[in-house]
């Protein structure tokens, strides 16, 4: 069987599956980096105290 072949893409669709394929991973990593700039840090869970 012959795998169906449409031609190259042209470079608006590769700019476009580059875009899908890396941008969630580059976000994230924007939003430690961003995260961690700010100072904002995870809230630490209260000590709970026996009654």
């Amino acid at each position: 069987m012959t795998p169906l072949h449409l031609g190259h893409l042209s470079p608006v669709e590769q700019g476009l599956i580059l875009l899908v394929a890396f941008g969630p991973f580059l976000l994230a990593a924007g939003v430690v980096l961003y995260l961690r700039a700010t100072g904002v840090e995870e809230d630490e869970e209260p000590e709970s105290t026996p009654t």
